[in-house]
C-alpha cells in the first residue's frame, strides 16, 4: 500500500532553529531517508522551497490567474513530503514516527488512493 507523509510548517518554525539545529536536523533526515530508502519502503522524498517562492494558479472562465505564495491565510505550509510503499497503515505510521522531524511538529499519513500511469 502506499502512502504519502506530509510535514507542515511555518516560518517561524524554521526561523526558531539555530544553525546547529537546522544542520542536525538536516542529518538525522538524511539517515531517515537512507534508511527506509534501504529497505525498500520510501519511494521518494522531497524538501519544498521557501514558501515565498510557491504560486497558486486558480482558471476561472477559461483564464489562468497566477498569485505569489500558498494559501495566505494559512499560517503553515507544506514543507516535505514523502511517499511510501510499505504492507499497511500500522507501518506506515511506525514510519511516520521515525521522521526526525515529527519531535516537534506533526506528520500527516494519507493513504494513496490512485497511482495515474500513463500509457506507454
Amino acid at each position: 500500500m502506499k502512502f504519502m507523509l506530509m510535514i507542515y510548517a511555518s516560518q517561524d518554525t524554521w526561523d526558531g532553529l539555530s544553525a546547529e539545529e537546522m544542520a542536525r536536523g538536516i542529518a538525522e533526515q538524511d539517515a531517515f531517508t537512507t534508511a527506509f530508502f534501504e529497505t525498500g519502503e520510501l519511494i521518494s522524498a522531497f524538501g519544498l522551497a521557501d514558501a515565498a517562492t510557491a504560486r497558486t494558479v486558480r482558471v476561472r472562465a477559461g483564464s489562468a490567474a497566477v498569485t505569489d505564495g500558498p494559501y495566505l491565510e494559512a499560517e503553515e505550509h507544506l514543507a516535505s513530503f514523502c511517499l511510501l510503499d510499505c504492507q499497511d497503515e500500522t507501518r506506515a505510521l511506525e514510519i511516520a514516527a521515525r521522521m526526525p522531524f515529527a519531535a516537534f511538529n506533526a506528520v500527516e499519513v494519507w493513504p494513496v488512493m490512485h497511482e495515474a500511469v500513463p500509457a506507454l
